[in-house]
């Protein structure tokens, strides 16, 4: 879509404003059930994902991997190890640090929260056929490759 200078801005039609409106009531979806659920918050969830796959990490690189801003990370961390879902274990060599982890209680809302995440995905790929998905994906990753050249926003690896 080619647009001249003289071009008005028309939000219905503008691809920034779209792609953030889509994944907002994505996002608010799902988020509903796990506040509902689980009383935790889509920042908190979040966190709770990024370690469920990846234990032992600085909120540094959590709020690398979200792209959450580091106030934001810090009090929804700070939240998590209050309510005993989260541990934080300094490091021995730079006390600077600490590595992040989920507690048993953190692991249990982890597993309770991944198959409704999963059957939401599900139910929004349904509405696609296969090769409208797998087209679906290959335009994020190209987007997100545009939108973020100097770091990939997301690991394409299958598992």
């Amino acid at each position: 879509m080619n647009h001249d200078a003289g071009d008005k801005l028309r939000l219905d039609n503008f691809l920034p404003y779209r792609l953030s409106v889509l994944s907002n009531a994505v996002s608010r979806k799902i988020a509903d059930m796990y506040e509902r659920e689980f009383d935790i918050s889509i920042w908190q969830w979040r966190i709770l994902a990024v370690l469920g796959e990846s234990e032992g990490i600085t909120s540094t690189e959590v709020a690398a991997r979200t792209l959450m801003d580091k106030p934001a990370v810090s009090r929804a961390t700070a939240s998590l190890i209050d309510r005993g879902l989260v541990t934080r274990t300094s490091d021995t060599a730079d006390r600077r640090k600490s590595a992040l982890g989920l507690s048993t209680a953190g692991r249990e809302v982890y597993n309770a929260v991944i198959p409704r995440a999963l059957a939401y995905e599900q139910e929004l790929l349904a509405a696609l056929s296969p090769e409208d998905a797998e087209a679906l994906h290959s335009l994020l990753t190209r987007l997100a490759q545009i939108a973020s050249p100097e770091r990939d926003l997301w690991d394409r690896r299958e598992d």
